[in-house]
């Protein structure tokens, strides 16, 4: 029983490695990146949280139309001289009070300032909106050049492996040769140098590759161990001749990018902004209306409780008979006022309208209108710049996509050439016909030629994705 757990507990060992080696090995293809990315990466999350602030703000400043209404109540207690709340006269003694009040405020008009914010406001929302696109697309371009970038170097990797197999193959021959005595210890030697720098080649290149692929991590934003069998799904290689003139890419970006349409939005802002300092020089018109009580524990009603025949003071005289004066006094007995009566009898309200008419403030109203004024002249100057920025930046990714292009095909054709020459001097090598010398020179032509066309050819496909950003796909 003991031997079948423990034949058991290998058998789940083994299918889990199975399992996670599988899952390690799986090709990292560029639409996992792109769905990794756009759900990890903090540029984005942040742009994503800017817009949502701004949609905030944009509903507040519909709500701020509204009229406003508040409500207050406070309770307290007294010693000493105060003023009773119920009668308004003064008191020396311990006093219980309350006051419950409403007010209702309204803005009828001022400056059409509430309706320019709210444009300003929904102004900045889309442009809020434009840059969480524009974040999006940037991304999206980075991830793909970035991946571009590992296929790049893992192909210069895939190339360098190649040539230090060839060198070695060919240093075994000559050890061969060289321990048999028959042949030259020079051409050994700088054979052995040669596979020195081929493997020098291939540690810069798995150097370059390890970078490119921290890289990717970086934008994806995950910490999970990013394989380095990476797929050219989803990736068709442009190889032949770019359609599009870079004054046809720059109005399709015009139209189409997103960055332009927020630095507008941004300059409709500002100009609506200025709208709304303006109207600080406007007089405001509001109305209001206020609903109070009050509650004291000195305030009490008096209740009769009979009558009593008292003397005034004065005196008749009678037949010479002096009387006293009397008189008959209702006696009354005080008892207090129950706080929901007070509440109930003490009900005042107020209506009216109020204007408040700016006369002077310091300047502050005019040196704010100033203010806003250089922020839109800010915001139209970046508009501009940006404007012009994106004209130079596609007309020299157009001409670097132009020369990737010639030279990816000059060198196809030189690679061809250097590795039919390569092909003869390694025949006549092995044969004893040529040198080392020629050998070498004609492998590092070909290994550099097939450098090149590699670097051409990625060069070219991430300069056409550059172009096919600005113009919106």
């Amino acid at each position: 029983m003991h031997i079948l757990i423990k034949y058991i507990v290998v058998l789940l060992t083994l299918w889990c490695a199975t399992l996670c080696a599988q899952e390690n090995t799986s090709p990292l293809t560029l639409e996992y990146c792109l769905e990794t990315a756009l759900k990890n990466n903090l540029d984005l999350k942040g742009a994503r949280l800017k817009a949502g602030s701004s949609g905030i703000n944009y509903r507040q400043s519909r709500a701020d139309l509204l009229p406003g209404l508040n409500g207050s109540y406070n309770l307290g207690v007294t010693n000493g001289r105060s003023i009773d709340p119920y009668t308004n006269s003064y008191l020396d003694q311990r006093l219980t009070f309350s006051n419950a009040g409403l007010q209702l405020n309204a803005v009828v008009f001022n400056g059409f300032r509430l309706l320019h914010t709210i444009r300003r406001e929904r102004y900045s929302m889309e442009a809020s909106e434009m840059e969480v696109q524009e974040a999006r697309q940037t991304l999206i371009l980075e991830i793909t050049l970035a991946y571009l970038q590992i296929l790049n170097s893992r192909e210069l990797l895939k190339q360098a492996k190649a040539r230090e197999v060839t060198t070695g193959k060919q240093l075994e021959r000559l050890r061969i040769l060289y321990d048999e005595g028959s042949g030259n210890p020079v051409d050994y030697t700088d054979m052995q140098g040669q596979l020195a720098l081929d493997r020098t080649a291939v540690v810069e290149a798995r150097n370059a590759l390890e970078v490119a692929v921290l890289d990717l991590r970086r934008l994806m934003n995950t910490d999970d161990g990013v394989p380095a069998n990476f797929t050219e799904t989803g990736l068709a290689e442009k190889t032949a001749a770019y359609p599009h003139s870079a004054e046809t890419v720059y109005r399709d970006a015009l139209a189409s990018l997103p960055v332009l349409k927020a630095k507008e939005l941004r300059l409709d802002a500002a100009r609506n902004s200025v709208k709304v300092a303006r109207a600080a020089f406007i007089p405001e018109v509001s109305v209001f209306g206020e609903l109070n009580t009050n509650y004291s524990s000195a305030a009490e009603f008096l209740k009769e409780s009979g009558s009593s025949v008292t003397e005034t003071g004065d005196f008749v005289s009678v037949d010479g008979q002096e009387y006293p004066v009397l008189r008959e006094e209702t006696r009354f007995t005080g008892e207090s006022i129950s706080y929901n009566d007070q509440f109930s009898n003490n009900l005042s309200s107020a209506i009216g309208v109020a204007v408040s008419i700016p006369l002077f403030n310091g300047f502050r109203a005019r040196n704010n209108v100033a203010l806003e004024k250089i922020k839109m002249e800010e915001s139209r100057l970046d508009l501009e710049n940006t404007t012009l920025e994106l004209r130079q930046a596609i007309s020299q990714a157009h001409l670097d996509m132009r020369s990737a292009y010639d030279r990816y095909h000059i060198l196809s054709e030189q690679v061809a050439a250097y590795e039919a020459s390569f092909r003869v001097n390694e025949v006549r090598f092995n044969n004893g016909v040529s040198n080392i010398v020629e050998y070498l020179t004609s492998k590092n032509n070909m290994d550099n030629a097939r450098i090149a066309l590699a670097n051409a050819r990625y060069e070219y496909m991430l300069r056409v994705r550059v172009l096919d950003y600005y113009r919106g796909i």
